[in-house]
């Protein structure tokens, strides 16, 4: 379970505050907003009731605080009390926190409300208690109680962090007192083991991505078995746990939201994260899919009729047929297992081979608190670590689950010993393919050849072994603990900053992101020389940008034999009618045969209902791939002839006919199929001859 936590921010607004030096383009609160709402957001992303955060605004314009009577909490004002902050706060502390038009306000007796708030909050309950203050240091600072304050925060166990907007070299020497107060605080937060820094620091870090330690469940717990217990008195029997070693780690997945009805004339879709004004967010509501199901009845009004789902028999696809199998047969292909980690038996090394595994991996340890089962696993791994062997057993994590056969191998540290456990592939997994030698050419009569164009000589086996060892990396260069998912931080980088900037466009990703998006400079440069070597060992020529368009009016290329074979063609009869059958190959022939644009049309519009006729009679999704790929060869030649209005023409009209049920029913998932394929209007960008632009294109597929 997550260790509960409670921390409070300060935030100085102070008139100082909004001020702009040293050349930035944002002021000083702007500028120490940055961290906090990392911080804050970073909160907000885990989703946790028990992550609560507080802030409060120093040097407000006006008091609010449960110790308002006294003089010297005056000017501080709680903008939050404890608790979870959701979107809806977010965007009420953005409004909130603004430059106030005084200076005066104590950040010593700020401290001390953050500490009542804590503790009226938290009560005696086990939490992870802390204050983080960003000020400019500047204003007076009282030093009265300095002691019993520092006293009450490690009481208490609360953790202290004050980040100075500016290190005492870069305050204007007109501020109250600037080098007394830095020295003021720095001493303040060391009494309380706390922490003291710049803001320049801590911005800066922001840039690196914060790694997720997750706490790990045990996936199984049971016994590591070697025989029948039930049977043999001999049988070994260890209680075990199951851990995750290595796990994906994954990005924040969108959801579809829509606006409430009434609030707005459209409802507009969105993905989670994608942002909306902060006048529409709170409007928006879960996307909730309902589905239906109907069968064809020729007696019902429209030739169909609903059907509940319990109605419905489960049936598999069998070929082209639907064989159905009840409920009580499909009962009898399901195994009755029960929980257990079996061992079947061992396997040397050297006749494993790495590429097997199946799965992440997962660490077999003994269970908690049992020093018996400690004594007897470390006993199993020893045994198989000198044996230079490996065992294999059947996994099963829970009772009726399907079976696993997975690999142990001992993994001996000096303070830690586990089994390493990797999945590994049934028969049915295992795909055999044969492939020609790379060594040799084995001719039709059987002569093997050594020698030949298409096999690399020992010129190129030498340049090849020199570029490879000139770009061998050593740690220095790629440092693992340094390189980060530019996946997975892009992503949750880019929904913190739209949660707290609705309407900016997103940042660049930082520069610990791309550090390795390319080689190191250094490294091409050094290997420059032996690339160069290589390509002309290897003979490598560029190959000519393909030419698009223009196919009718291109000349046909002579053969060598002056045979005129398109005249030798126009003897037979011209295809005038496309085949289902073989759709796209007489498409093609029909097209390159045309000596009119009226024969164009024609095929386009037998290629067409073809399409259509192939969508209405699909049973599910059993011609889409037909169907994507008639789309994809009518795109490809209409560009080529110069012709997109009639794809264009086309697909509008395929796109209401699918969307309008029109061709057997429910086919949104073919339409989402052709938008995945990237069959879509052919616009300028594609076709000069197009009269659509690269917008038109995108909001045709936007559009449902």
């Amino acid at each position: 379970m997550a260790e509960k936590e409670a921390t409070v921010y300060i935030v100085d607004v102070g008139r100082s505050m909004g001020e702009r030096r040293h050349g930035r383009p944002n002021t000083d609160l702007e500028w120490a907003m940055e961290y906090v709402w990392d911080r804050i957001t970073t909160t907000v992303a885990t989703g946790r009731k028990t992550a609560t955060v507080g802030v409060v605004a120093l040097r407000s314009d006006e008091t609010s605080n449960d110790l308002q009577e006294d003089p010297s909490f005056s000017k501080i004002s709680v903008l939050s009390d404890l608790g979870q902050v959701l979107m809806p706060d977010i965007r009420r502390l953005r409004a909130a926190i603004k430059p106030s038009h005084t200076n005066k306000g104590d950040a010593i007796s700020s401290i001390v409300i953050a500490i009542q708030m804590i503790n009226s909050f938290t009560k005696k309950l086990k939490y992870k208690r802390k204050i983080v203050l960003v000020t400019n240091g500047t204003g007076m600072m009282s030093n009265d109680g300095l002691e019993e304050i520092q006293k009450k925060i490690q009481e208490d166990g609360i953790e202290l962090a004050i980040m100075q907007v500016f290190s005492r070299a870069f305050v204007p020497f007109n501020l109250a007192n600037p080098a007394k107060n830095e020295a003021l605080l720095r001493d303040f937060a060391e009494s309380c083991d706390g922490i003291y820094g710049t803001l320049e620091q801590a911005v800066s870090e922001l840039e690196i991505p914060r790694i997720k330690v997750t706490k790990s469940m045990p996936s199984f717990k049971g016994f590591l078995s070697l025989g029948d217990a039930s049977k043999y008195e001999t049988a070994l029997r260890i209680p075990v746990e199951r851990y995750f070693r290595t796990y994906v780690a994954k990005p924040p997945s969108a959801s579809s939201f829509v606006l409430r009805s009434g609030t707005g004339t459209e409802q507009e879709e969105a993905g989670a994260g994608a942002g909306q004004p902060s006048s529409d967010g709170e409007a928006l509501t879960t996307v909730r899919m309902s589905r239906t199901y109907q069968i064809d009845d020729e007696s019902a009004p429209g030739g169909k009729v609903d059907v509940e789902r319990d109605d419905l028999a489960k049936g598999y696809e069998y070929g082209r047929t639907a064989v159905h199998i009840s409920q009580t047969d499909e009962n009898i292909t399901t195994l009755e297992t029960f929980a257990g980690l079996e061992i079947l038996g061992f396997i040397h090394m050297d006749k494993y081979d790495r590429y097997l595994h199946m799965s992440n991996t997962n660490v077999i340890i003994p269970q908690r608190a049992n020093d018996k089962a400690s004594l007897a696993l470390s006993s199993f791994i020893h045994a198989i670590y000198e044996q230079d062997s490996y065992a294999v057993a059947r996994l099963v994590t829970k009772e009726a689950k399907p079976p696993l056969i997975v690999l142990l191998a001992p993994s001996i540290e000096k303070d830690y010993e586990c089994l390493i456990e990797v999945a590994l592939p049934f028969a049915e997994d295992v795909r055999s393919y044969q492939f020609p030698p790379l060594d040799k050419v084995v001719t039709v009569s059987g002569k093997i050849v050594t020698e030949h164009r298409n096999l690399p000589n020992n010129e190129l086996h030498q340049a090849m072994n020199d570029y490879v060892d000139s770009m061998e990396l050593d740690e220095e260069e790629l440092p693992i603990d340094d390189s980060y998912s530019p996946l997975l931080h892009r992503i949750e980088s880019a929904v913190r900053y739209r949660a707290v900037h609705p309407n900016d466009p997103i940042l660049e990703p930082s520069e610990q992101l791309t550090k390795f998006a390319h080689p190191d400079k250094e490294l091409v440069r050094r290997s420059h020389g032996s690339l160069e070597k290589l390509v002309s060992a290897a003979n490598v020529k560029k190959v000519p940008p393909k030419t698009k368009g223009r196919k009718r009016q291109r000349e046909t290329e002579k053969p060598l034999s002056g045979l005129d074979v398109d005249a030798l063609l126009k003897q037979e009869p011209k295809r005038t009618k496309i085949s289902p059958e073989n759709a796209i190959p007489e498409f093609k022939q029909m097209l390159s045969r045309a000596d009119s644009l009226d024969t164009i049309h024609d095929a386009v519009k037998q290629l067409a209902s073809i399409i259509e006729t192939q969508i209405k009679h699909s049973l599910g999704d059993a011609n889409y791939e037909r169907v994507v790929e008639g789309l994809g060869t009518m795109r490809e030649e209409l560009v080529d002839y110069e012709e997109p209005a009639l794809y264009n023409d086309t697909l509008r009209a395929l796109k209401g006919k699918i969307l309008g049920e029109e061709l057997g029913g429910d086919r949104k998932e073919l339409w989402w199929l052709i938008r995945k394929s990237k069959l879509g209007l052919i616009d300028r960008a594609a076709s000069e001859m197009s009269n659509v632009s690269e917008e038109e294109a995108k909001e045709f597929f936007s559009a449902n």
